[in-house]
């Protein structure tokens, strides 16, 4: 048998229940509008369904009023067959900043313990040293430990560099390894390249993730599997494109009768694409889903910029009555990124570098004025970037300020017990503790919500006790 002729099914993620809507709606999916489904997409047959973490944790407390452990339950219990998996943002865990080591073991406990079965784990800066608490965390407990590797284009990421890192993850233990294209910057045969270098230098399961914001994704994805990948992210299809993933019906379809074949049933994927659909409708009608964000977007591949943070910076222009200053900020971000060590453009970093550059255009000057995240990334308390910080800048911002050049998380004592301490009032089971940890504010006004309906519910059961009926 030739190479093509070996069978080498491709396994594929479904993304619908988290990177889909947090894509396409903001990640304003509730629980209900997924639970008619799970039966059936448990029937399917998925690699895994990635249903948790990323920006839903924060969503569910702060715009949904769900509890993100209850509806984590729930997943687990509709979708008794399949794996569930999650994304974590290594140390910063589903939050912004950095947390203590017993955090995070906490959290990766917790998660497991709740039904996660796969634990995808990146940092912002690819430094590995902000991935190993977790990963040790996630081994320990029994779970897969995948650490994605936020694919970047610059000087400093060759093919010399993905293949080093690749050797590293191995090194550290992890189950497999993510490529996280999550600004659609990967293109067909750049990853057709990576891929086979990639598998040459590590015996690990590769996992790509990539959007369909610059138009190429698809076919990034069929390149990337005839070179070896083994595991490839969609979305089902009302719910696909723009920025979020290729649609899971046509990949299936494309590999149909090859030898990369996935075998799930079409017939039953397009059964769950028609629940979905008049889903879609509504968030259009709702304006939930804006249009804009369902075309190709050229200017990813030109400015190296996430559909999210290109949202994210029109509506701090809009803020500031600067709508006219966008091309100056698309213009100004390469040079920021370049001043700050050239990192990945992902959650948080996209952020820092968009946030300076909005403020680097508006004040007519560059670093006129940093923001406090700005501070904290100069100074070394994100970790290390793959090049050196402009010095000259650096300087400018944080001035005689101490760097650090260790583990930023070595430098934290432990924060669980004052977390504990602070949700004591609040607390109805241990997770609250994390809600808590995470988003101290929007878990402490959740908190008082759920209070609040519980007494609702409690008034009401007295009345129908004491035989009155509520109308």
């Amino acid at each position: 048998m030739s190479e093509e002729q070996v069978k080498r099914p491709v396994k594929i993620v479904e993304t619908v229940l988290r990177d889909a809507h947090q894509s396409l709606i903001a990640t304003r999916m509730p629980i209900e509008e997924m639970t008619p489904i799970l039966d059936k997409m448990d029937r399917v047959g998925y690699h895994a369904i990635e249903c948790w973490g990323g920006a839903t944790f924060d969503a569910c407390l702060r715009f949904l009023k769900e509890d993100p452990w209850e509806r984590l339950r729930t997943l687990r219990k509709g979708l008794p067959n399949s794996k569930l998996q999650m994304l974590f943002r290594g140390q910063n865990i589903l939050g912004y900043s950095h947390y203590s080591d017993d955090v995070v073991e906490y959290f990766v406990q917790k998660s497991i313990a709740n039904g996660i079965d796969i634990i995808r784990i990146f940092d912002c800066l690819n430094d590995l040293r902000n991935l190993e608490t977790a990963v040790k965390a996630t081994k320990k407990e029994g779970g897969h430990a995948q650490i994605a590797l936020s694919y970047t284009l610059g000087d400093a990421y060759t093919e010399e560099y993905w293949v080093n890192i690749a050797k590293q993850i191995e090194e550290m233990g992890a189950d497999s390894i993510c490529l996280k294209d999550m600004a659609g910057l990967l293109v067909p045969y750049e990853a057709d390249k990576l891929v086979r270098a990639m598998k040459a230098a590590t015996g690990l399961p590769i996992d790509l993730h990539t959007h369909y914001t610059s138009g190429v994704a698809s076919m990034t994805q069929l390149k990337a599997v005839e070179a070896g990948c083994d595991i490839i992210d969609c979305a089902i299809s009302p719910m696909a494109l723009g920025t979020s993933q290729p649609a899971t019906e046509v990949m299936v379809k494309t590999f149909q009768g090859t030898p990369y074949d996935s075998g799930l049933d079409l017939d039953l994927l397009c059964e769950i694409g028609d629940y979905f659909r008049p889903y879609r409708e509504k968030c259009l009608a709702d304006g939930l889903l804006n249009p804009k964000v369902l075309g190709v977007n050229i200017k990813t591949l030109q400015y190296q910029v996430p559909g999210g943070m290109l949202s994210n910076m029109v509506s701090q222009l809009k803020e500031q009555n600067a709508e006219d200053k966008y091309e100056d900020v698309l213009k100004e971000i390469p040079q920021v990124r370049k001043d700050f060590g050239e990192p990945p453009l992902v959650t948080p970093s996209s952020q820092i570098v968009g946030t300076q550059a909005v403020m680097n255009v508006l004040m007519g000057e560059r670093y006129k004025m940093a923001t406090g995240q700005t501070k904290d990334l100069l100074s070394g308390r994100y970790g290390q970037t793959v090049k050196p910080f402009n010095a000259e800048v650096q300087k400018k911002i944080i001035g005689d300020g101490e760097v650090i050049t260790c583990r930023p998380a070595d430098l934290i004592p432990p924060m669980l017990p004052e977390f504990e301490k602070a949700v004591e009032q609040w607390k109805q089971q241990p997770e609250d503790t994390l809600s808590y940890a995470l988003f101290p504010q929007v878990a402490v006004e959740f908190f008082k919500y759920r209070q609040a309906q519980q007494e609702k519910v409690d008034v009401t059961k007295a009345d129908t006790k004491n035989g009155a009926y509520p109308a």
